[in-house]
């Protein structure tokens, strides 16, 4: 199942960004310098790292890990890691890339013949491999393959990739026999296609999605319905965002992956409902899910305390990249805007300002005593904060399938673009943003050909300007992409002016807790 040409997609990478910004390249400096250092110490320190000695047989003694999807924490570092590589060259950069050669060497000599690989299952506990729902074997397959694409993107080597599909061939040799009631493989496996070409890995991704909402996994805990793990109607009748806030998005971000290679209305028609759901009554003012600390979960309509609110780093990532993966699938700005209220408010709240300490759930109110920690027992979110900064400046800009070139986040630095022909679009761009809503874009390289920029103009802005060359154009429409097709040369200069009023916001009258 390998050796296939890569196949092309609405999702291929077509957009780079260097960051030169004064609030977003410093965050992705800490990254380099302080933030992917640490935790790779206390990757060292908690175990991470010998636990797959161990699966290899190198050092002696049984698995450390208290949780069976503890590998994650490496590969979501790994990812991270990797996307930094090409973007941050330098001293700092030369450092992540031996360690991430370490940890690649690590994981590969874990592997088991079949192509099996999770640390917590190797050994004494291998008799309990594919037997619970609960196990996180599938979850943690997807981190491996997240982490096997990115580092083969940044780097052209191959060496974690060849384990990833080693590892998905055995899961295609199984079908869909076993299912994780936390989704993961849907998403990684329909990457996984479009970065090998091979089209069985998206046949079985769409198979896992289309294999829950059956009751296959009961009450996947004593205490939770089958709603919890969206296993109570099949996906494409899914209206609401509902159950385990991270598993609800994570199962959205997999249905729309399948839809970038398919096309298929209904998968998306779906997505829009549960998208609706959340964002008019499930959501906070932050763009935080999940209001409930018990089973982390969505609420009901308007349920969203302040004090209490459970609102996971790591369901904030993934409302960032399912928002993400929507607009590539509509070219819909409201999903600009979300993605952008919560990249800013609720992810970006779960990493302290020295890059070294994260929040695991962020209430909107506190009395002090809830503090960010350098690391948790059960640490999904401190490697998933570091790898969505990691992927940060694919977030900016990005080409059509029908070669527009989308600026989607406004930040000043150095964008290049290869347009579907061919043609290469270099830009350069000045702001102060989010300080102030003045962009200049000036072209440093524009081709003979014409070609059409769609400019995000955000709902939120007020009397928003737009001229070319200081030669006004008729004022954009707020929530919008301004759309400017014509011939271009380089030194072409376009001016956008989004004003940035203040707005007070109230709460719906049915809210819960409006506090």
């Amino acid at each position: 199942m390998t050796n296939y040409s890569p196949c092309q997609s609405v999702a291929a990478p077509g957009a780079e960004f260097a960051l030169a910004d004064s609030f977003w390249h410093p965050i992705r400096k800490r990254l380099v310098e302080i933030t992917l250092p640490r935790q790779w110490e206390l990757l060292v320190e908690r175990g991470r790292l010998d636990d797959f000695r161990r699966a290899a047989g190198t050092i002696p003694g049984p698995p450390t890990s208290l949780f069976s999807f503890d590998d994650t924490d490496v590969y979501k570092w790994l990812e991270a890691a990797s996307s930094c590589l090409t973007t941050d060259p330098g001293a700092e950069t030369a450092f992540l890339a031996e360690k991430i050669d370490e940890a690649i060497a690590l994981i590969a000599a874990a592997q088991e013949a079949d192509g099996y690989l999770n640390t917590y299952y190797t050994g004494e506990r291998g008799e309990n491999r594919w037997t619970s729902g609960e196990s996180h074997e599938l979850y943690t397959a997807g981190h491996l393959i997240q982490a096997a694409i990115a580092h083969e993107r940044a780097t052209g080597s191959e060496k974690l990739l060849g384990v990833a599909v080693r590892f998905a061939d055995s899961l295609y040799a199984k079908g869909t026999g076993f299912l994780d009631s936390h989704p993961q493989i849907e998403l990684a496996l329909a990457q996984l296609s479009r970065a090998t070409g091979n089209r069985a890995y998206l046949m079985l991704a769409q198979a896992h999605l289309d294999a829950r909402g059956r009751g296959r996994f009961g009450k996947p805990y004593k205490y939770f319905d089958p709603d919890y793990a969206q296993d109570h109607v099949p996906y494409r009748e899914l209206t609401e965002a509902v159950g385990h806030a991270v598993r609800m998005l994570y199962l959205a971000i997999g249905a729309a992956e399948i839809c970038l290679e398919t096309g298929e209305a209904a998968l998306l028609d779906a997505q829009e409902r549960q998208w609706e759901s959340m964002i008019s009554a499930r959501s906070y003012v932050t763009g935080g899910v999940g209001s409930r600390h018990e089973g982390e979960a969505f609420g009901a309509d308007y349920e969203l305390p302040s004090a209490t609110a459970y609102a996971e780093t790591c369901a904030a990532i993934a409302g960032v990249q399912w928002n993400e993966r929507l607009l590539a699938l509509t070219g819909k700005a409201r999903y600009a805007d979300a993605m952008e209220r919560a990249l800013y408010n609720a992810a970006l709240a779960g990493i302290s300002l020295d890059g070294a300490r994260y929040f695991y759930d962020n209430p909107l109110a506190s009395d002090g005593s809830h503090a960010r920690q350098p690391w948790f027992d059960c640490a999904c979110c401190p490697p998933n904060i570091a790898r969505l900064l990691g992927q940060l400046p694919r977030l900016l800009s990005s080409v059509t399938p029908t070669g527009v070139l989308r600026m989607t986040l406004w930040a000043a630095g150095e964008g290049k673009a290869r347009l579907p022909g061919g043609a290469t679009v270099r830009w350069h761009i000045e702001t102060n943003m989010p300080w102030d809503g003045d962009v200049t874009i000036t072209l440093t390289e524009a081709p003979s050909e014409r070609f059409a920029l769609d400019l995000r103009v955000p709902e939120w802005t007020d009397a928003p300007t737009l001229a070319i060359n200081d030669e006004l154009l008729p004022a954009p429409e707020p929530g919008t992409f301004a759309r400017v097709e014509r011939g271009w040369t380089a030194g072409d200069r376009i001016r956008l002016t989004v004003p940035m009023p203040v707005r007070k916001l109230v709460g719906h009258p049915r809210l819960v807790d409006s506090a």
